[in-house]
């Protein structure tokens, strides 16, 4: 939906605010109906209407618009003879006003045509040209220095394609989103470039990845097969041979385990099979290789690792941060939400007589409360990211944890769990935070946690504290746990 929307934003020359359009519409708390569409263009003062038009007036309506067609919204550009249709299921396609009337609900949404011409951005060529250049003068000083023969030359041109099929599957695991890797990736039914790149992933160490060995192994072949062609060359036709049952490993999984197909997995594959394989059928797999002979591949993947590193952690940072945003902006956009959420509390006597758990610095500057139950799904999640909070910042961040669990309800199961943690907060408070946190971080189950978390029994003053702080949420009307 989006990128038709985009596309419509460039055909009435809105080129420029694209990205600032997806910001706007993919944070909106309505996200994907037609009103977060008009609310976001109403933000970046684009003129525009959405309203229900009589089909006999589609003659009179504007060149192009979106519209509703068979219930599915779409980018509608008319022409004299026919109503082209840009859908997302679909694409392009060609039909008659006759066939576009019969399934239109007569529902458009236009907008007013950008009357100042801007010149058209270059930024996607100029971005293209900076990662061209340096590999271009690289190249042609190579060429300048170094004698290349077609061995060696096989060998440069396999490391490049590698090495820019490898940088679409790296963005592809960081999520950037990339045309280039949607088209590959969407060849047929069975293609899930995604699905077999981040198989795993729970057990990949932070520092290397499986998708980052295709990139630090074609970017150390590139670099040394510049330096030292013919020696190089030989010596990564050797390792890319070593690397045929990886490649069988991931085929297998691709056929019989995700039964997906990732297109650009399968290039990388074909590479390394064609460098072994022009290895091994040439005269030169017979010799034997020294230091000199390998060190150019070392010295180039000792290079790469850390750069690639830092260069990883720099961008999920960034990807970070544009959700962390965009999730901002949805609630800030909430209207109904963010003002609930503002209110003041009604009455706030009795909370500084709560005690609860305690955590962090108690003479801090910022001093967070949070109220959970442990019978609460989100609550895992608040309590997470309240106690992350404090384990970065644990000199400027005071947090006190409060429950809102009904004492009386002798049913509830979930009544133990509070109950005992307030007991270890009492008796042996060194192992509070593992016994919150084995409960709303590593989630364990009910059974077991109360295994773990055995006591004696339960004194009339924890039943005391359990029922101040729940008839203090009761008054100010918080959501009660049963």
């Amino acid at each position: 939906m989006l990128k038709l929307i985009q596309k419509f934003l460039q055909i009435n020359r809105y080129s420029e605010v694209k990205n600032e359009f997806k910001d706007l519409f993919l944070s909106h708390p309505n996200f994907p109906s037609l009103f977060a569409i008009t609310d976001s263009l109403d933000l970046l003062s684009i003129e525009n209407a959405a309203i229900r038009v009589p089909k006999e007036q589609i003659v009179d309506l504007p060149s192009n618009f979106l519209a509703y067609f068979k219930d599915e919204l779409i980018l509608v550009e008319r022409a004299k003879d026919f109503v082209r249709i840009n859908t997302i299921k679909k694409g392009s396609q060609k039909i008659s006003y006759e066939k576009f009337l019969l399934d239109w609900n007569g529902v458009i949404v236009a907008i007013e045509p950008n009357n100042v011409v801007a010149r058209e951005n270059l930024k996607v060529e100029l971005s293209w040209l900076k990662y061209l250049v340096p590999f271009l003068l690289l190249g042609g000083l190579s060429f300048f220095y170094n004698s290349f023969d077609f061995f060696s030359f096989t060998f440069l041109l396999t490391s490049s394609l590698g090495l820019v099929v490898s940088i679409l599957i790296a963005q592809e695991k960081l999520g950037f989103k990339n045309s280039i890797i949607l088209k590959f990736c969407s060849l047929s039914t069975n293609s899930s470039c995604n699905s077999v790149i981040n198989f795993n992933e729970n057990y990949e160490n932070k520092w290397v990845s499986f998708s980052d060995l295709p990139l630090l192994f074609f970017g150390a072949s590139f670099i040394s097969v510049l330096v030292q062609p013919l020696s190089s060359s030989v010596f990564v036709g050797f390792l890319s041979l070593l690397a045929i049952p990886i490649i069988v490993s991931s085929i297998w999984i691709q056929k019989f385990e995700l039964q997906k197909w990732c297109v650009m997995c399968l290039m990388v594959s074909f590479l390394i099979f064609t460098q072994s394989l022009i290895w091994f059928s040439s005269d030169l797999f017979t010799l034997s290789f020294s230091f000199n002979t390998m060190f150019p591949f070392l010295f180039s993947l000792v290079l790469l690792v850390p750069i690639w590193y830092v260069i990883k952690s720099v961008a999920k940072n960034v990807l970070e941060n544009e959700y962390s945003l965009k999730e901002l902006k949805k609630f800030k956009r909430n209207y109904s939400l963010l003002n609930f959420l503002s209110k003041k509390v009604p009455v706030t006597n009795g909370f500084e007589d709560l005690r609860g758990l305690n955590f962090g610095n108690r003479n801090a500057v910022v001093k967070l409360s949070i109220i959970i139950s442990p019978s609460c799904e989100h609550c895992h999640k608040t309590f997470q990211e309240a106690f992350d909070l404090v384990l970065k910042f644990p000199d400027k961040i005071f947090l006190s944890v409060l429950f809102n669990i009904n004492p009386e309800n002798a049913d509830n199961p979930y009544k133990a769990v509070v109950e005992r943690l307030l007991i270890i907060n009492r008796s042996t408070p060194g192992k509070t935070v593992e016994a919150i946190s084995d409960w709303h971080i590593k989630k364990m189950s009910l059974k077991k946690w109360l295994k773990k978390w055995s006591i004696d029994s339960v004194s009339i003053m924890i039943n005391q504290e359990i029922n101040k702080q729940y008839e203090w949420c009761s008054k100010n009307d918080f959501n009660t746990h049963q």
